[in-house]
């Protein structure tokens, strides 16, 4: 097999690069950690670097919860929604839809019954589509946003009973 001659500043200038590489995908993963965001993708240099993360959304029910009964499952007009124990917050900013494309069934309705895990909805964020599980099983009692709203985070999107 025939060998290249040595070059030995090209060869220093390649393990540079590399280590560049290296470098810049460490700072983006955490920029990624520092700002919560599930992806992030720079080109420079003729160089395209993408890091992603999944991420999981899980809630816990704090001792001694209580579910409420079912009548007073629809709180009162004025309440603050994003106080309702069964409520599913918004993990991202992006744009909400309640199902996988255009025209297809709806991943929920009113009324439902949900499981642990079970995808609710999703959002867009970024030209990526997040699914949004369910943190809990239950009965879906309203759907708080419209199919293709914008959401912030935080805000309340679905509520489980």
């Amino acid at each position: 097999m025939a060998r290249q001659p040595d070059n030995k500043s090209a060869d220093k200038s390649a393990a540079n690069l590399k280590s560049d590489d290296s470098a810049l995908i460490r700072e983006l993963a955490l920029l990624l950690d520092e700002t919560s965001l599930t992806e992030i993708e720079i080109e420079r240099a003729g160089l395209r670097v993408r890091v992603a993360r999944n991420i999981t959304v899980s809630a816990a029910m704090p001792a001694g919860f209580q579910p409420t009964p079912a009548a007073a499952a629809v709180p009162a007009a004025g309440a603050d929604l994003a106080k309702h124990p069964g409520v599913v917050p918004s993990p991202m900013v992006g744009t909400a839809y309640w199902a996988p494309e255009p025209g297809a069934k709806p991943f929920i309705e009113v009324g439902a019954k949900v499981s642990v895990g079970q995808t609710l909805l999703i959002i867009e964020a970024m030209k990526t589509m997040n699914q949004i599980p369910s943190p809990r099983a239950g009965t879906v009692t309203q759907i708080l946003v419209e199919d293709g709203q914008p959401v912030e985070f935080g805000e309340p999107l679905v509520i489980i009973e």
